[in-house]
């Protein structure tokens, strides 16, 4: 999430009650995760298996729960729940503000648009020029559609991520992590019906220029997906995926989480995704094999009834004789 305008350090440390360890002159540009951060950006991290990561990532300003040494231009903002200070930033910068009207006074929708009827607009939304915005379509608040692209009816752009954080007292179970990142589709993407695509928890969810998708697909949080892609119906990718231009995935293929899916590949229908996968090559399977391979495979196992019934039957003839 990118703030409106730097804000000083002193003020992000007064907000969730930090002490500045080192320079506190720096403003914040924003708040993001790891896999996102930028120069000028807030990271939060409470476990010290991912303290070095933090403060070795781009972030300049690292919220963390314990002190620890950390290279020069950067500051700690040390506090005893670095998750409840990330929640406190996000609901300070970006509020909940509900909506009074189907589409928001606040929403920007370019020339030629059409918004059906039973569509919501949310708030600061803008939608490029010449799309089609089908019935019962939500778009949620800071989502930005590009030129010339179609949403079709009861799909939902910027439904919250699926993202919780997990506590070990036991009184306490998975705890939602805001969502403040927004949903960008490029110029010249059409999605199908009752499709979802969520929001990035900090960052943004990026569909490229000219990708299509078919009813019924799920997008998790944090996914880029690249340009000229093609899923059909029922497609599910996980949060924090990256799908590169030209990918094919066809129907009710499954990708997990923080994985690569490179150009050009071609993944056949009911196929399982688990780890990343080079491009220009096609794939089936769960697991994922190269097609060309998996169907030998499926021709060996055909035949195992009757390698079966030969090896048995010989050890019977020799049995017997």
């Amino acid at each position: 999430m990118r703030f409106d305008q730097p804000v000083a350090l002193t003020d992000i440390a007064r907000l969730i009650g930090a002490e500045i360890i080192g320079d506190d002159a720096g403003h914040a540009t924003g708040i993001n995760e790891i896999h996102k951060v930028e120069e000028g950006d807030l990271v939060f991290v409470d476990h010290p298996k991912y303290y070095r990561k933090c403060i070795e990532s781009a972030a300049t300003f690292i919220i963390i729960n314990q002190r620890t040494e950390f290279p020069p231009g950067k500051a700690l903002l040390l506090v005893s729940d670095p998750f409840e200070a990330y929640q406190t930033i996000v609901r300070h910068f970006r509020p909940f503000v509900a909506q009074r009207s189907a589409v928001s006074e606040s929403a920007h929708i370019g020339e030629g648009t059409v918004v059906a009827p039973g569509a919501i607009i949310g708030n600061n939304v803008r939608i490029g020029s010449n799309c089609i915005i089908a019935p019962n379509v939500v778009i949620g608040d800071h989502c930005i559609v590009g030129d010339d692209c179609i949403v079709q009816a009861g799909t939902v752009i910027g439904s919250d991520a699926f993202y919780y954080n997990k506590k070990t007292n036991r009184d306490v179970h998975y705890k939602k992590m805001l969502s403040c990142g927004r949903v960008i589709l490029e110029k010249a993407v059409e999605i199908g019906a009752n499709c979802t695509i969520d929001r990035g928890v900090s960052g943004d969810t990026i569909i490229g220029a000219g990708t299509k998708m078919d009813n019924l697909v799920h997008i998790g949080h944090d996914t880029v997906v690249g340009k000229n892609c093609l899923f059909a119906a029922q497609v599910g990718i996980a949060g924090a995926t990256n799908i590169e231009d030209n990918v094919i995935l066809w129907g009710q293929v499954g990708v997990s989480k923080t994985l690569t899916v490179g150009e050009g590949a071609e993944v056949y229908a009911q196929s399982g995704v688990p780890a990343s996968i080079a491009g220009g090559k096609k794939y089936f399977g769960s697991p994922v094999q190269e097609a060309s391979v998996k169907m030998k495979e499926l021709v060996w196992i055909k035949r195992l009834p009757e390698i079966w019934q030969k090896l048995t039957g010989d050890n019977n003839k020799n049995q017997n004789s």
